[in-house]
């Protein structure tokens, strides 16, 4: 819609950016961690770019309180980090790693002391390598009451600190990438078991919101999903339908159950068709239905265009771009539901995403006016190769245009009424990439390192720290500027 602007964010909106455990903290195995299935499944070759792994990382466990200080001086009002769960349990269940508390105490003391809110992911998809070996982790529904147990000794350590929680991250990306992609932990390709996993993901993140509110903290907790609108490539009515099948199958059938606690009823009907149902007894959609997020997250990178596929089309199978190769990335898709295609008005990353401000403004009215919830931007990001040049000098420009422009679909969205609480950047630092390696970096701040370990891990700050740090002072009043 188009207003007249009043070129101001609310005087308590979150300015905020946000990393994971294993990408950047490091101390794989120092002061009591258990391993993650993240730090056994990097160590099979061809699984990441160029055998990287979070062993190190970029420090963060070591470097925090210079990390917080660079987020004091840049300004920065909300940081959002998650928790490894073997650190703080390193068997996934029973005795408590104090010193894994303790790590995260600090953390979250150092960051209030500074004026910084924490935000908490409970689940960064680091799974506690113990519970995948003794019952395959998400693949069991003994994960439900392990992962509640596990939220539930955070609520306890961090609750009277910690106000902002976010109970799964990406889910859609862990189980689809996870159980039928085969290119994150365990490594399958098994849909009738990844729709299993994703309904215990589902009752999990249920049990945990359900926990903290009957703990009654006082805060917000919701699940952060990874969401991009859809578009048809045209007005054709049949990709007009494969933009309504892909909605349905790549955001409503995740979003419905976080908030309204049920599965949209025309993909289940689908789902059946193929073979690909599974089980939901009484007693898991009184659960689901229970359970009310306070807010809803959203990791927003691209958004997608498909077409509809035909039944008897075969697609060329290729890997995903992990290179960093622009224009590797072929299409996808389900025959006679969907196939993605490129959009010729957008223009994309070495990665091949593309870059879509507007369809963060499209995505932040599509869930509003489907739940009526506040929402959280948990993630939104450009990964690109930064090049430190002389004198310690990072000019990503192409960064702040990036953030810029999606600064402003914020801000449009909040013209039209729609309560953002906050925009987190991802990512702080740069940090391992997950299966990119150093290569793709993301942060305002940059790291020396690359894929050898070695380096000396010196962080330098970006042109786009610099900025950023201007749009916090001036509440995002300089956005519009010329």
């Amino acid at each position: 819609m188009m207003n007249k602007k009043t070129n101001r964010f609310p005087e308590n909106f979150l300015w905020g950016s946000a990393s994971a455990a294993y990408q950047v903290e490091g101390a794989y195995n120092e002061d009591g961690k258990g391993p993650s299935v993240w730090d056994n499944f990097t160590r099979i070759e061809g699984k990441t770019f160029k055998g990287t792994n979070g062993d190190i990382a970029v420090d963060h466990y070591h470097r925090y309180k210079e990390d917080v200080q660079l987020m004091k001086e840049q300004g920065l009002k909300a940081y959002r980090f998650s928790v490894a769960w073997s650190r703080v349990l390193p068997t996934g269940r029973g005795e408590v790693n104090e010193m894994g508390i303790e790590f995260y105490n600090n953390l979250i003391d150092e960051l209030i002391a500074n004026d910084i809110t924490p935000v908490l992911t409970i689940y960064h998809w680091d799974l506690p390598q113990a519970l995948y070996d003794e019952y395959q982790g998400w693949e069991s529904r003994k994960i439900i009451e392990d992962f509640t147990n596990y939220a539930k000794l955070l609520f306890e350590r961090f609750g009277d600190r910690v106000k902002y929680w976010v109970s799964l991250n990406e889910q859609n990306i862990f189980v689809m990438h996870g159980y039928l992609m085969g290119s994150h932990p365990p490594g399958y390709k098994n849909p009738k078991l990844a729709f299993q996993v994703n309904h215990h993901a589902n009752l999990a993140n249920a049990s945990v919101i359900n926990a903290y509110h009957e703990g009654g903290y006082q805060g917000k907790i919701g699940p952060s999903f990874a969401y991009g609108p859809v578009y048809p490539k045209d007005c054709d009515p049949k990709n007009v339908l494969a933009h309504e099948n892909a909605k349905a199958l790549q955001n409503d059938f995740w979003t419905d159950v976080y908030v309204w606690g049920r599965y949209p009823r025309l993909v289940m009907n689908q789902l059946k068709k193929v073979g690909l149902d599974f089980e939901v007894t009484e007693a898991d959609q009184k659960l689901l239905e229970s359970a009310k997020p306070d807010f809803m997250g959203i990791n927003y990178y691209q958004s997608g265009t498909v077409e509809m596929m035909p039944l008897d089309e075969v697609l060329e199978q290729s890997k995903p771009n992990y290179e960093g190769k622009k224009g590797t990335t072929k299409s996808t898709g389900l025959p006679g539901f969907f196939k993605t295609t490129p959009n010729p008005y957008l223009e994309t990353t070495n990665w091949d995403w593309a870059i879509d401000p507007i369809g963060l403004h499209i995505s932040l009215r599509r869930l509003y006016e489907r739940y009526d919830l506040p929402l959280l931007i948990t993630e939104n990001g450009l990964g690109e190769y930064d090049k430190l040049e002389e004198g310690d000098k990072v000019h990503d420009g192409y960064r702040i245009d990036y953030l810029k422009k999606h600064c402003l679909a914020i801000h449009d969205a909040l013209e039209e009424g729609i309560p953002v609480l906050g925009y987190c950047t991802w990512s702080y630092t740069d940090l391992l990439s997950w299966l990119n390696g150093y290569q793709k970096r993301y942060g305002f701040v940059f790291v020396n390192r690359e894929e050898a370990e070695g380096s000396d891990l010196r962080r330098i700050k970006k042109d786009s720290y610099f900025w950023y740090q201007d749009v916090i002072a001036t509440n995002g009043s300089n956005l519009f500027e010329d």
